[in-house]
């Protein structure tokens, strides 16, 4: 999941997929930093229904987050937009919460017949990179 990604950096991971023959059972969710703020912030839904989608099939998953900061920064924006105070830090805390509970319901699945792997992985960056 590519969330607030440049696209010369979208183009060179899904080149990177082709080339190692990932990309034949990779499902790639992209919110560019073109794209509009709401599309952004959705990109990790999205793709959370997704991952569950298919592990209630039976197959195992793995979502990689790039990355949560962007998406942060992102809920920021259509926070101010929509007039709701960020509070005393720079980002509204109740996103942090959102994270932890989207993070959480990896561990939280089971199949009816047997269990599956459905893991994820997050990428967060601070403002020095």
């Amino acid at each position: 999941m590519l969330i607030g990604q440049k696209r010369s950096a979208v183009v060179s991971t899904l080149e990177t997929l082709r080339d190692q023959g990932a990309l034949d059972y990779t499902v790639c969710v992209v919110a560019e930093a073109s794209a509009l703020p709401g599309l952004q912030y959705i990109a990790p839904f999205a793709g959370c229904a997704l991952a569950e989608y298919w592990m209630a099939q039976g197959r195992d998953t793995l979502i990689i987050y790039d990355d949560l900061s962007t998406h942060a920064r992102t809920y920021r924006e259509l926070s101010l937009l929509l007039r709701r105070p960020p509070g005393r830090e720079a980002y509204p805390g109740d996103i942090f919460f959102v994270h932890s509970r989207l993070l959480e319901r990896s561990t939280q699945f089971e199949c009816r017949k047997r269990r599956r792997q459905h893991d994820r992985i997050a990428d967060s960056r601070n403002q020095a990179g």
